[in-house]
C-alpha cells in the first residue's frame, strides 16, 4: 500500500498536478495580499496543463507563454476599443489572435481565449499588465524553478 502511494506520488500526472496547484496557489495568494490587483484569469488554468504536463512542448516555452498571452490580449483590447462587442468582432478578435500567434511563432493555445475574456468582461488596458503580462512572467519563473529544482529536469528547452 505504501509503495503504491509512493509510486503514484512520483508519477508524471501527480508531479504535473502538484506544479499546477502550487503555481495557481501562489498567484491566488498574491491576489489576496493585494486585493486591488487581479492575478488570475481562466486561461492561466489551461496554461498549467501545458507548462506542467507537457513542459518540452514548443507551446510550453517562455516565448510562447508570455508573448502568446500578451499578443492575444492586445488583440482583444484593440478590437474591443475599435468595434465593441458584436458576434463578428468576437470572431475577428479570436481569428486575428490565432493568426498573429502562428505568424510570430508564439502559439500558446490557452491564450486563444484571451480576446474573448477581455471582450466579454469589458476589460481595460491595465488588464494587459495585471494579470496578463506580470502573471505570464511569474508563471514562467515558477515553472523554471519547479522544473529545475523539484523535478530536476531541463526547462525551458528554448527561450526564444
Amino acid at each position: 500500500m505504501i509503495n503504491s502511494l509512493l509510486q503514484q506520488a512520483r508519477s508524471p500526472a501527480f508531479i504535473a498536478g502538484l506544479g499546477a496547484m502550487l503555481c495557481i496557489t501562489v498567484l491566488a495568494s498574491l491576489e489576496q495580499l493585494n486585493s486591488a490587483s487581479l492575478w488570475l484569469m481562466a486561461p492561466f488554468g489551461a496554461t498549467m496543463v501545458i507548462l506542467f504536463g507537457l513542459p518540452d512542448s514548443p507551446l510550453a516555452q517562455p516565448k510562447n507563454i508570455i508573448a502568446g498571452h500578451i499578443l492575444t490580449t492586445l488583440i482583444g483590447l484593440s478590437v474591443l476599443q475599435l468595434f465593441g462587442v458584436q458576434p463578428w468582432s468576437l470572431g475577428l478578435a479570436v481569428g486575428l489572435a490565432v493568426a498573429l500567434m502562428l505568424a510570430t511563432g508564439t502559439t500558446h493555445p490557452p491564450a486563444g481565449a484571451n480576446p474573448l475574456l477581455v471582450m466579454l468582461t469589458g476589460q481595460g488596458w491595465s488588464f494587459l499588465i495585471t494579470p496578463v503580462a506580470i502573471g505570464a512572467v511569474l508563471i514562467v519563473l515558477f515553472g523554471l524553478i519547479y522544473h529545475r529544482v523539484i523535478c530536476r529536469r531541463r526547462y525551458p528547452t528554448r527561450w526564444l
